[in-house]
């Protein structure tokens, strides 16, 4: 009676082991070793609305960039040891969640001091230090400014065939596809490798393009560095998981008619 038991058991843990799921695809699978692929595009990411912008002003004359570092009438900022004066912007109480920044309007505009409404949507960070620079010289404010611009609030969302759908923020704003991927634990073994999209916001509108994973092409995607609330989608495949579960259906069907089949013999055996 015991041996009987303990042979249903152990025969119950190998059909339930045996349907587990198991990936069966391979990343670039176009990739040679040790062979160097250039880095064709240098990223940069671009402004949108609704960012939240850290920027920073500082001059060789700390009052000099004093007035372009006040956050609105609150007028907190801090000086440096060096004698550097920051600020974050104008926005609500600062904390370590929801760090102050100059917030990308629905125009794509930031009220910047003393400046004023500066158009910053489509431009990179490096663009708009430029035109911060600009303006600050041209007006006669600073002869010698330095300007720093951070994203405080960079983020994307994943959707579809991944084990962690969500949406992620990082520091900074230099992330890749695959990154991205990972950090959404990983494709499931049902995703279809040749429908990964990524759709990104242009303007006033939206535009979905879809990646091979498995080729080295995907280096040269204009999306392989993720830009600011872009979504990444990936597509079921369908047949995978009508096979997957026309398989694991067969099995339980198995494994019930076994267990049945196993109980009566046990209890014809005990009679």
């Amino acid at each position: 009676m015991k041996k009987a038991i303990k042979f249903l058991c152990l025969t119950a843990l190998v059909i339930l082991s045996s349907c587990a799921s198991r990936k069966d695809f391979i990343y670039l699978q176009d990739m040679n070793e040790l062979q160097e692929y250039p880095v064709i595009q240098k990223y940069e990411a671009v402004i949108h609305r609704d960012d939240k912008l850290s920027i920073i002003v500082n001059s060789k004359n700390p009052e000099l960039a004093l007035p372009f570092n006040i956050p609105g009438s609150n007028g907190n900022f801090s000086i440096g040891i060096d004698g550097s004066i920051t600020s974050t912007g104008a926005s609500a109480p600062t904390d370590g969640k929801n760090p102050r920044g100059y917030l990308v309007d629905v125009n794509g505009e930031i009220d910047f001091p003393i400046l004023g409404k500066i158009h910053v949507e489509g431009l990179t960070r490096r663009q708009l230090t430029d035109l911060i620079k600009e303006r600050l010289i041209e007006g006669e404010y600073i002869k010698d400014p330095t300007v720093m611009i951070d994203f405080l609030n960079f983020k994307f969302s994943v959707l579809g065939e991944v084990n962690g759908v969500g949406t992620y923020e990082i520091t900074g704003d230099r992330i890749t596809l695959l990154e991205a991927i990972a950090m959404a634990g990983d494709l499931r073994p049902t995703a279809r490798l040749d429908r990964i999209g990524v759709i990104r916001e242009y303007g006033n509108k939206r535009r979905i393009l879809f990646h091979d994973i498995r080729s080295k092409d995907l280096f040269t995607s204009p999306c392989y560095y993720l830009q600011q609330n872009d979504i990444i989608y990936v597509e079921p495949h369908r047949q995978k998981a009508d096979e997957r579960d026309q398989r694991n259906f067969s099995r339980w069907s198995m494994f019930l008619s076994f267990v049945t089949t196993i109980t009566s013999l046990i209890l014809i055996y005990t009679k």
